[in-house]
C-alpha cells in the first residue's frame, strides 16, 4: 500500500473555482489519499454543497471543516491538525493539476529518504513559471517554490500564522534552517486557474528604478518590498536582496 497523502485545501469564497480545483484533486491517479477542506469563513455560495456537487459517486475520503475567517496560514495549519497522511500537500483552491502530479512527487519522496519536500514548475494562466534546482542560497534571494508542494509529515514545522504575505517562502526557509532539503521536478505539473495574490506578479525590472516609481505599480512594489523586508529580518539574511 502506498503512503497516505493528505491533500489540504484552504478555501475562501470563489466556490466555482474551488470546485474545479477539488475535482482535480479527486481525479489524481494516486489512490491512497484523503482530502481535507478547510472553509475559512466563506461568505460566497456554499463550500459544503460544492464538495457534494463534485464528489458525487467517488469514494475519496473528504473531511470538511468550517472556521471563522482567520487567514490562509491558520486554515492550512488546521488542515494539518485534521490530517493523517504520511505526506502532505497544501493544495491551493485555485489550481488544476496534472492527474499524475502526486504520483510523480510521491515517487521522489519514497525513493530519497533524505528529501523533506518535492516541488515543480507551474503555469500562471498562459505564463510559465519556471522553478529551479534546490539551493538554500538562491532561496534567500527569492522564493521559487510554490505552496502546493509535497511535504514529508514529520518535517513540516507549521506555517507562521502572523505573516500576511510570503508564508510559503517563510515555510521553506524555516525547513532549510532545520537542515531539510527539497528537490525540483523539472515539469509543469499544475496551473493556477484564477486571479489571486499571485496575479500581482510584476516583471523583474518593475522593482528597479525608475520603473518602480511608476504610478500604476508603485504601490504593489512598496507592499512587496515591505513584506520581503519582514522575511529578510526574520531569517537574518546578510543583506536585503532587491
Amino acid at each position: 500500500m502506498p503512503k497516505l497523502i493528505s491533500i489540504i485545501i484552504p478555501v475562501y469564497n470563489r466556490v466555482e473555482i474551488f470546485e474545479k480545483s477539488l475535482l482535480s484533486a479527486i481525479q489524481q491517479n494516486y489512490e491512497n489519499k484523503e482530502i481535507i477542506v478547510v472553509d475559512d469563513g466563506s461568505v460566497e455560495g456554499n463550500v459544503e454543497s460544492g464538495i457534494w456537487n463534485v464528489k458525487k459517486n467517488t469514494n475519496v475520503n473528504i473531511i470538511y471543516y468550517r472556521q471563522e475567517n482567520k487567514g490562509a496560514p491558520v486554515a492550512r495549519n488546521k488542515g494539518f491538525e485534521l490530517s493523517k497522511g504520511d505526506y502532505l500537500i497544501f493544495w491551493d483552491a485555485d489550481i488544476e493539476a496534472e492527474s499524475d502530479m502526486l504520483e510523480k512527487m510521491a515517487k521522489k519522496l519514497d525513493k530519497k529518504q533524505d528529501l523533506s519536500f518535492v516541488y515543480s514548475s507551474f503555469n500562471l494562466g498562459k505564463k510559465k513559471m519556471l522553478a529551479k534546482k534546490f539551493s538554500p542560497i538562491e532561496l534567500q534571494k527569492n522564493n521559487y517554490i510554490h505552496t502546493s508542494s509535497l511535504i514529508r509529515r514529520e518535517d513540516f514545522p507549521l506555517f507562521d500564522e502572523k505573516l500576511k504575505r510570503f508564508q510559503d517562502w517563510d515555510l521553506w526557509l524555516n525547513m532549510v534552517e532545520l537542515g531539510k532539503k527539497g528537490e525540483w521536478i523539472d515539469e509543469y505539473l499544475f496551473t493556477i486557474i484564477s486571479t489571486g495574490i499571485i496575479s500581482g506578479w510584476l516583471p523583474k525590472f518593475a522593482y528597479k528604478k525608475p520603473w518602480k516609481n511608476l504610478p500604476w505599480w508603485s504601490e504593489k512594489v512598496r507592499n512587496y518590498e515591505k513584506a520581503k523586508k519582514i522575511i529578510v529580518e526574520k531569517h537574518h539574511f546578510d543583506d536585503f536582496q532587491k
